[in-house]
């Protein structure tokens, strides 16, 4: 099992639990808002609206929230306008990152990466140097407690790629055009889903063997995902569990 993957799993469930709701509230209705404006409000003709919207449904954003997010984007009320824009860089050990951010003043949110990375052991790389390393994905996490064959007998005419183990969880992979049928098809058949979402799946890993690399890797990227305008950071580090388990706060 790869410990990258155990380590995001776990961080996804402590977030839910742990982080302040409103700075958890404010990241997603700004993925809300942008997907709106490149896509327009429709939910059901805008793909990265349907998904933003359910994941923000997924963390209890307020229905009416939601909706105020996706007229500020349609123009239909007034708002900061925020851009994507995506950093890329190596953390201690030579690990790659993908830094994705929503910002309303990219010089501001430049220098501020900029200094994260310096500051904590690692390098900003130039576009493109990191993201090869990396393809999207539309990720689907479901518990072992479902059955292979039963998985698949939904998911193979749903979209799925690849299933794979991922310690106590199965990774359904799919195109992220494919994401929300595939979600759709899986709790259509009533089974429970923990998690679904496009992400930046690495196609290699770097592996850091030893415990204070380990630790200055996962402290660089909780400070990067610490910044309001943060949305997503991507890793290819492959942590052995043990070291894991020991570095983890």
């Amino acid at each position: 099992m790869s410990g990258h993957s155990k380590w995001a799993t776990t961080k996804h469930r402590k977030g839910a639990q742990d982080k302040a709701r409103a700075k958890l509230f404010a990241k997603l209705i700004r993925q809300v808002e942008v997907a709106a404006r490149e896509g327009g409000g429709d939910i059901n003709a805008n793909a990265t609206l349907r998904t933003m919207f359910t994941k923000a449904r997924d963390a209890s954003v307020p229905l009416d929230t939601i909706e105020r997010a996706i007229k500020r984007g349609t123009g239909e009320l007034e708002g900061v306008r925020y851009e994507a824009v995506n950093y890329e860089g190596y953390a201690p050990g030579g690990v790659a990152l993908i830094v994705e951010c929503l910002t309303d003043n990219r010089n501001r949110t430049g220098a501020d990466i900029r200094a994260l990375f310096s500051r904590n052991g690692g390098s900003m790389a130039e576009p493109g140097a990191v993201s090869w390393q990396f393809g999207r994905k539309g990720v689907v996490m479901l518990p072992r407690s479902v059955g292979e064959e039963e998985i698949m007998a939904v998911a193979l005419d749903a979209g799925a790629e690849d299933l794979s183990e991922e310690g106590d969880e199965w990774m359904l992979t799919s195109s992220p055009s494919d994401l929300q049928q595939l979600r759709s098809a899986l709790e259509g058949a009533a089974i429970v889903v923990d998690q679904a979402e496009v992400e930046m799946v690495p196609t290699s890993r770097v592996g850091v063997e030893d415990e204070p690399t380990a630790k200055k890797v996962l402290r660089l990227i909780e400070l990067l995902e610490e910044h309001d305008d943060v949305q997503n950071v991507w890793a290819n580090f492959d942590i052995p569990d043990d070291i894991l388990e020991r570095v983890e706060v």
